[in-house]
């Protein structure tokens, strides 16, 4: 049985999958979140995943937070390499605050733009 924590969250997920189109000028940035790592990937319209990063190998070096901007600055300068600029973020039903805000405002500084 879901908690009323959780059909909040997927009543979010659905909201914002309706939204969100990618396409093949425009990837979407898709960020996850678990108690204690953050994940971030990058994909095309098609599911397939050009860029990925995570803060699982660097657990010990910092707040969830810190990592969080580790994480959105690392994979912008992925994205940048494979000459990818513009894209579509997906907070994936989370709320914008804390990690995921904090991801997605490392991602910008690095150049990304959405």
């Amino acid at each position: 049985m879901a908690t009323k924590k959780q059909l909040l969250h997927d009543r979010r997920k659905v909201r914002v999958k309706a939204v969100i189109k990618a396409s093949a000028k425009h990837p979407i940035l898709v960020v996850s979140r678990s108690l204690n790592f953050i994940t971030a990937q990058i994909k095309e319209a098609d599911g397939t995943i050009l860029v990925s990063a995570s803060d699982m190998k660097d657990t010990a070096k910092g707040t969830k937070t810190e990592r969080a901007t580790r994480v959105g600055t690392e994979i912008a300068k992925k994205a940048i390499e494979q000459n990818i600029t513009q894209i579509v973020f997906d907070r994936n039903g989370y709320k914008y605050h804390g990690r995921v805000k904090a991801l997605a405002e490392a991602a910008r500084e690095a150049g990304l733009k959405f």
